[in-house]
């Protein structure tokens, strides 16, 4: 039993079953979707595969958004609430995972050491292709086929690589050549974590080796310059930062 706008008692058609209350809307019935959170999320989800699948089987210059739409179910209009265009709906959620990782540097203690904290930081972006290999791998497979896919995500990494840099700066105000360690910390973390994850995908993106990918990006600890407490220190940081670069230009496949 409910109550209408007038006060007047309205009966709703439900049953129970269980205990619980069910609606009693016939299935297959259209179900309103995207107004939770995990409704727009299952939304954008479906977008998504629907893209992926569409571009590594019909050819990613051959499907309109309206295919991609029609194929998750939904209208343009809809997949326009989601994605500015069609090339957004195959690129990762970099928005949210930037967002996740500032989070790590604005939530950090003030006493914590600065290599921990980039780790923890660069770990974070893991998550984003990790959690779900097959479409990591569609993903990669398509960024490597198709030039503007390629471009736009190389300008993504050079997000994370400024997002680095600009949090680093912050708790180096004061240091000597503190912009200079940001910016080489920064580089470093981001291409260890591109060498790890390219390595990863290369190989099959296989989920047990989904650990084995987060250790190789650790291995960037014994290579990460740190705050240097003498000026000297920094001839040390530029010969390891050398010898870093040069191992992950030998050993790293290509795009």
């Amino acid at each position: 039993m409910c109550l209408d706008r007038n006060g007047t008692q309205c009966h709703q058609s439900m049953r129970r079953r269980d205990g619980v209350l069910l609606s009693s809307q016939p299935m297959g019935a259209p179900v309103r979707r995207g107004r939770s959170a995990a409704g727009r999320a299952e939304v954008r989800g479906e977008l998504v595969r629907a893209a992926l699948t569409l571009f590594t089987e019909k050819g990613y210059d051959e499907t309109t958004v309206d295919d991609v739409a029609a194929a998750a179910g939904v209208g343009r209009r809809t997949f326009f609430r989601y994605f500015r265009g069609k090339e957004d709906a195959v690129s990762p959620d970099h928005e949210t995972c930037l967002a996740r990782v500032d989070e790590v540097f604005a939530t950090a203690h003030d006493s914590e050491p600065l290599t921990p904290l980039v780790l923890r930081a660069g770990d974070r972006v893991f998550d984003l292709y990790l959690d779900n290999p097959a479409e990591a791998s569609a993903r990669f497979a398509l960024t490597r086929n198709v030039p503007a896919l390629r471009d736009r995500e190389a300008a993504s990494v050079d997000r994370y690589r400024r997002l680095f840099g600009r949090r680093l700066r912050e708790r180096l105000v004061g240091r000597p050549d503190g912009e200079l360690v940001a910016a080489v910390t920064a580089a470093a973390v981001v291409a260890a974590h591109n060498h790890a994850l390219r390595t990863w995908l290369v190989d099959g993106a296989r989920p047990e080796e989904a650990d084995a990918c987060r250790a190789a990006f650790r291995r960037v600890e014994t290579m990460l310059p740190v705050a240097p407490d003498r000026p000297d220190d920094l001839a040390e940081i530029a010969r390891r930062l050398e010898r870093a670069a040069d191992r992950l230009d030998r050993a790293g496949p290509a795009h």
